[in-house]
């Protein structure tokens, strides 16, 4: 594994560099030898893959464990379009019958997976690529309700020796949302759910979760900076936080409940959003507990 830094080419002021670099300093000691779990998807795997995935080997190259978990949802629906197989959603989730969980695997366990492990691997890092099946990673039961969504799961167990063996061995982990049953039955899981649960099960440092806004907004549509668990269920409540932020912001809680230091809510379409969060003052909305 190469662990150099890849060279600085650029016309900027080296002054100006060696100050942003002086002032992110004390942030770097604030991460060294912890875990950091990104949850990368939806509109934020567009534009900017390379930038990610060359954020994410530098938090490698400073000391930091980052683990990755992405979604696919946009490529799933583009691929079974292409199949003829139509989708159908209850509540947000994806109705997957075994057609379908065929598509969703190849899909997210297969394409997006090693695409994300070679742009890693491409610029400097060390990736390898999983999903639930691989070693018992991700266990899941069948998610329960009134209507039957097929294979959608939820998770139950993360083997989380099974990560840190990785980052033991200087790899980051690229976690596919797919779990497995008893019975090794296959489930297609909500990769927000997923990351947060590895996140719990890690005692991670730090939860980013990268949507498509800036964050957490209050009545005047203004960014939050940061949240208390009690405070973040008020805005529930109150109907503050409302629609799709509703089940982020609760798998923000829910990780922090599981012993995760801070979960952050943040845009990932912003370039370099990961290293604003962690070596400046922040870039979203960080939920703390209490």
């Amino acid at each position: 594994m190469n662990d150099a830094p890849t060279p600085i080419q650029s016309t900027t002021n080296p002054a100006l560099i060696a100050s942003v670099l002086a002032e992110a300093v004390p942030y770097l000691g604030r991460y060294a030898g912890k875990t950091v779990v990104v949850k990368y998807g939806g509109h934020a795997m567009g534009a900017g893959g390379e930038t990610f995935a060359k954020d994410v080997v530098l938090l490698r190259q400073v000391g930091i464990n980052p683990i990755v978990v992405h979604g696919g949802g946009p490529q799933i629906n583009r691929m079974l379009d292409r199949l003829g197989i139509k989708s159908q959603f209850i509540n947000g989730l994806r109705v997957t019958d075994a057609e379908t969980m065929e598509v969703v695997e190849m899909v997210l366990a297969g394409t997006i997976n090693k695409q994300l492990v070679a742009s890693i691997n491409a610029v400097g890092g060390c990736a390898i690529g999983l999903c639930g099946k691989d070693g018992n990673l991700i266990r899941a039961q069948k998610v329960g309700g009134d209507a039957d969504l097929g294979f959608v799961g939820e998770p139950t167990a993360i083997a989380e020796g099974v990560i840190a063996g990785f980052e033991k061995a200087g790899m980051i982990p690229v976690i596919a949302p797919i779990g497995v049953g008893l019975a090794g039955e296959t489930y297609n899981i909500n990769a927000d759910t997923v990351a947060g649960a590895v996140a719990g099960a890690m005692k991670a440092a730090r939860f980013l979760l990268l949507t498509d806004v800036e964050g957490v907004l209050d009545a005047k549509k203004k960014l939050i900076p940061e949240l208390s668990a009690a405070g973040a269920r008020r805005m529930i409540a109150a109907g503050t936080i409302s629609g799709g932020m509703i089940p982020k912001v609760e798998t923000c809680l829910d990780a922090v409940d599981k012993g995760v230091e801070a979960a952050v809510i943040l845009d990932g379409r912003v370039p370099h959003a990961i290293l604003l969060e962690l070596f400046t003052e922040g870039a979203g909305t960080l939920i703390r507990g209490g």
